[in-house]
């Protein structure tokens, strides 16, 4: 997916949000600004907002020293939703398609997302989600490709989304089931720690995919994502920030998320706020 031009405000404020958690002073919070309008400048549209997200929030580490500017905001969204992960097991356990239901509430997690700005209720967005119809609803692809699969390279995406991704990988755990995380912590995204806290290594196996951008950018994967990411029989893509970077790869891959902003509706040709399950470069039935 292509940077529009809608996205390059998009950048500014997350250098102002993230600028304000980090800077030590108003000089500089001017800095991060100033230095990331300058970064915006050698911008080519052609190329996807998570990479060019990956530029900025180095851009804010180097100059506030911060490694990872949410680390106690991504401890909060894990308990919060480890406190609703009962109740969500117990509607996917009484639901009458509990793969669909666990892709509902894996969807439903992405909401948790501080990269876009906009304001959430994690258990009222989560409910709406249960009974909100697919914008794209490739389901039946999905779920034939799943029972065929052997292993299932799952791309995670934000931490707290993580809980409710487990209750997705435990309707299908017993396939080989590899979660890729980033390697370094980018906004809210989920790293290694993040991913064993919200669980996942009781069900598969972690690995870092080797991105440093808030989605995969397989340029900058290392040798062994790539391998798995060539070879696994399903890929299963969380969040907007993944959907950016593989929306053109050529192999086949399932795409869930809600569409949180109008660049990415736009792309999809949905409406803002829909829910997708999205395949692509799928084989014929």
């Amino acid at each position: 997916m292509k940077t529009y031009f809608e996205c390059i405000p998009c950048f500014m404020q997350q250098a102002l949000k993230a600028g304000k958690m980090t800077a030590e002073n108003d000089k500089q919070l001017k800095k991060i600004l100033d230095e990331t309008g300058c970064l915006i400048k050698s911008f080519s549209l052609e190329s996807t907002p998570a990479e060019y997200g990956a530029e900025v929030y180095k851009l804010i580490r180097e100059i506030t020293g911060v490694e990872d500017p949410y680390k106690e905001i991504k401890k909060q969204s894990i308990e919060d939703a480890k406190k609703l992960y009962p109740e969500l097991k117990e509607i996917v356990e009484k639901s009458r398609n509990r793969l669909l239901t666990a892709v509902r509430i894996a969807i439903a997690g992405n909401i948790i997302d501080f990269g876009v700005n906009k304001k959430f209720s994690l258990k009222e967005d989560v409910q709406r989600i249960l009974t909100q119809d697919f914008a794209i609803f490739d389901f039946l692809q999905f779920e034939k490709a799943l029972r065929e699969a052997r292993t299932i390279l799952y791309l995670g995406d934000n931490a707290g989304e993580s809980v409710f991704d487990k209750l997705l990988i435990e309707e299908i755990s017993d396939k080989k089931v590899i979660y890729a995380v980033r390697e370094i912590p980018v906004i809210n995204d989920a790293v290694y720690e993040d991913a064993i806290a919200s669980g996942l290594d009781e069900l598969a196996e972690i690995i870092s995919s080797g991105a440093k951008a808030p989605g995969t950018i397989l340029s900058q994967c290392n040798d062994e994502f790539i391998e798995i990411f060539n070879t696994a029989d399903i890929v299963i893509s969380k969040g907007q920030g993944n959907y950016e970077g593989l929306s053109d790869v050529k192999r086949s891959v399932f795409f869930l998320l809600k569409a949180k902003c109008g660049v990415i509706a736009r792309d999809l040709r949905v409406n803002e706020n829909d829910i997708i399950i999205k395949g692509i470069n799928l084989l014929p039935n």
